[in-house]
């Protein structure tokens, strides 16, 4: 593992080290500049965790599970795919992925935003929430595994792929925004699948228009392939009631 100071950015080399000295160094050097650059990444967990707003790291290689776990405020660009639990609980702060993503990006996620260019694993957005100002957004520009949006609370999810089986199971707040629509018997009981309205176009191209500028070198690497299209190939899943358990009291 080595440290290092280019063009007034802090660089660290992972290599093989243990997770734990890994995230000794990388936060050794947040703490001396604003940005660092981590090479030859190599699975090592719980990059970025808690790291506050104004401070940003660019990882190159495969960050492991639980990256920006807990950050508040902060910005982390992946220049390939990331494993599972992305974002767990994160309260604020900003993830795009030239890649793909794990199981359970976005898991209990509280605000912030999530892009990745490509699909994800089963269980993103689950638990997601929101209160008041703070409504955390996953755009996912290829397809979901199973269980995409489970018992989801609140925020936005919007997916550019195919949806895998049990999308929305247990979902009671927040709204998914599909471009390929569900057949009707895989609509989850207590969601509704409906035609977006004009605020939904509104937040749709606000969204896209992220994602797309997000990975627009990528996509021109590609013959000037992109995955956004336009807003109104869309549907969204939104819970039929804010209570759907409510039966299960007394």
């Amino acid at each position: 593992m080595m440290t290092s100071i280019e063009n007034s950015k802090a660089v660290v080399t992972l290599g093989t080290a243990h997770f734990k000295e890994a995230n000794e160094a990388v936060r050794a050097a947040l703490d001396a500049t604003d940005t660092v650059e981590l090479r030859d990444v190599f699975a090592q967990r719980y990059l970025g965790c808690g790291m506050p707003a104004g401070k940003r790291l660019e990882i190159h290689g495969v960050p492991g599970n639980d990256m920006a776990c807990y950050m508040d405020g902060g910005s982390i660009e992946v220049f390939g795919n990331a494993q599972d639990q992305v974002a767990n609980t994160m309260n604020h702060g900003d993830i795009v992925i030239h890649g793909r993503v794990g199981d359970a990006a976005g898991y209990g996620m509280r605000g912030g935003r999530i892009l990745v260019r490509d699909g994800c694993g089963w269980r993103v957005g689950i638990h997601m929430k929101e209160f008041g100002a703070h409504r955390p957004v996953i755009v996912i520009g290829g397809d979901a595994g199973s269980f995409l949006g489970e018992y989801m609370a609140g925020g936005i999810i919007v997916l550019l792929g195919h949806a895998g089986p049990y999308v929305a199971r247990g979902m009671h707040g927040g709204v998914i925004y599909l471009r390929h629509a569900l057949d009707e018997c895989d609509v989850p009981d207590g969601v509704v699948q409906e035609p977006v309205d004009e605020q939904d176009r509104a937040i749709l191209a606000r969204l896209l228009g992220e994602y797309n500028a997000a990975f627009a070198d990528d996509f021109r690497a590609a013959d000037g392939h992109a995955n956004a299209s336009a807003t109104d190939e869309f549907v969204r899943l939104r819970p039929a009631t804010s209570r759907p358990y409510a039966n299960l009291y007394t």
